[in-house]
């Protein structure tokens, strides 16, 4: 698979302080990335600057195309970021709040098309996120918001998605359902950056991941070459304990 983003001596300075100095690496399309690594690496500084958000020296291409030569709404048609939490505070509806995805798309129309809301049923579809159409986003749970903002990302038909811990604040079960949903994106070819801490979990569902520390790349590649004694140990200052975590998956699910 080609690449879905590729960053170059990317650098990143916030508060006068390099936050990302000199990274590199690439993500592909068809696999679920990890960018992993210690609070303060630089990861979501990385994600930030890749959907736009943060000013950045250094090159980034989304899908072999610079995204300096990409204006803002052609490069969230080509890339969509999902934060953390979502700092929605009016009382739109779930349908609403997928639409703002197609806003790249509107170039100045205020009524949607027949394409805006078949983008709109099928990242609600793809998200199971339909039957919240018409409820609140207030008054949904954590869970549900995040499949939303998950949703509302997809909606922009960007085939490069960008994650900032997208199940930081959830349970396990909802946790699950989030990194399922990702990896059947990853075998429609969709590219998934994620910024990840728990490493059972990038181990379980990542294919390849990026591990930073102090704003550097030290490490890339598959993920379980990545996560292992000899390369994680020395970073996080831990010792890895075969089979240590209680592992866990949906109902159903092949073992």
């Amino acid at each position: 698979m080609p690449d879905a983003i590729s960053v170059a001596a990317l650098r990143v300075v916030r508060g006068g302080r390099a936050v990302v100095d000199r990274v590199t690496f690439a993500a592909r399309l068809g696999c679920v990335t990890g960018l992993l690594g210690p609070n303060g690496a630089g990861k979501s500084s990385i994600v930030k600057a890749l959907a736009g958000i943060l000013a950045y020296e250094g090159d980034i291409a989304i899908e072999g195309r610079s995204a300096r030569a990409l204006d803002g709404p052609g490069r969230a048609r080509r890339v969509a970021y999902v934060p953390q939490q979502s700092e929605l505070r009016s009382a739109l509806s779930v349908a609403a709040v997928v639409e703002q995805g197609r806003y790249a798309h509107h170039a100045g129309r205020v009524r949607s098309t027949v394409r805006d809301r078949a983008a709109v049923a099928r990242a609600l579809e793809l998200t199971e996120t339909h039957a919240l159409a018409q409820r609140s986003f207030l008054t949904l749970s954590q869970g549900e918001r995040q499949r939303v903002l998950l949703a509302r990302a997809l909606a922009t038909e960007a085939r490069v998605l960008l994650l900032d811990e997208p199940t930081s604040a959830l349970d396990v079960g909802h946790a699950l359902k989030v990194y399922a949903m990702l990896r059947r994106l990853a075998q429609q070819g969709y590219g998934v950056l994620a910024v990840l801490h728990p490493l059972n979990e990038a181990l379980e569902w990542t294919d390849e991941a990026v591990l930073l520390d102090r704003g550097r790349v030290l490490a890339s590649g598959p993920t379980r070459t990545i996560i292992s004694q000899n390369v994680v140990g020395s970073t996080y200052g831990i010792e890895l304990v075969p089979h240590g975590a209680l592992g866990f998956r949906l109902p159903g699910a092949t073992p």
